[in-house]
């Protein structure tokens, strides 16, 4: 994937998780992984906007660092 679309698609994860984010509790910055249907807790913690993932029953998905 090159830079542009990897930052594209990193900008498109975060503006999804704006929309949830009324229901994630405080936390510190990069602790919380936005998918963009849910939220998990980020393991391990990182930077925010960085990307992470959520596990499922039905796989990882992928998310940003928020």
């Amino acid at each position: 994937m090159s830079r542009k679309a990897a930052v594209a698609a990193a900008a498109a994860l975060a503006a999804l998780a704006l929309s949830a984010s009324a229901q994630v509790p405080p936390h510190a910055p990069g602790t919380i992984c936005f998918t963009p249907q849910f939220w998990c807790w980020a393991q391990p913690p990182g930077p925010p906007g960085t990307a992470c993932g959520c596990p499922t029953p039905s796989g990882w998905v992928p998310g940003i660092r928020g």
